[in-house]
């Protein structure tokens, strides 16, 4: 079950990575899911803006891009990038701490991995549960 985390072009140090690790396992068993393999790259604006326009053709800054390497069902594989930039700025006009709102983040792209989506209003509203699920587990762990 390897959980990697990478660092690119932005001074960041993620807290707690045991604690993260074991946390997104008990999120993917919670769906009846494994994960084999899943990194979270934090990154900058501009470095995920780029990835936004070459991979999506998507024209805007966003606070996460997450990659589906999936082949098997209920098996996790994929590649989550995380702009720290987009996560203190949220931080601040959610009036939260940069830590939920990190646990926040991290958990949306793994609940796009397993299958979730937000771009209906129904969509959005069961991901902000399933967010709110999760940053409920990372306190209690």
């Amino acid at each position: 079950m390897p959980i990697n985390f990478f660092i690119e072009e932005v001074p960041f140090s993620l807290k707690e990575k045991r604690k993260r690790k074991a946390w997104l396992k008990k999120i993917a068993e919670s769906e009846n899911h494994k994960i084999e393999d899943l990194n979270y790259v934090f990154c900058s604006d501009e470095y995920l803006y780029s990835m936004n326009v070459e991979y999506l053709d998507h024209d805007t800054y966003t606070d996460i891009i997450t990659f589906d390497n999936s082949e098997d069902e209920g098996i996790i594989e994929g590649d989550i990038f995380i702009s720290i930039e987009r996560v203190k700025e949220n931080s601040e006009t959610l009036n939260v701490t940069e830590e939920k709102e990190l646990s926040r983040v991290i958990s949306h792209g793994l609940f796009h991995l397993l299958g979730y989506k937000d771009k209906t209003k129904a969509e959005a509203s069961l991901m902000r549960s399933k967010e709110e699920f999760a940053i409920n587990l990372f306190e209690e762990i």
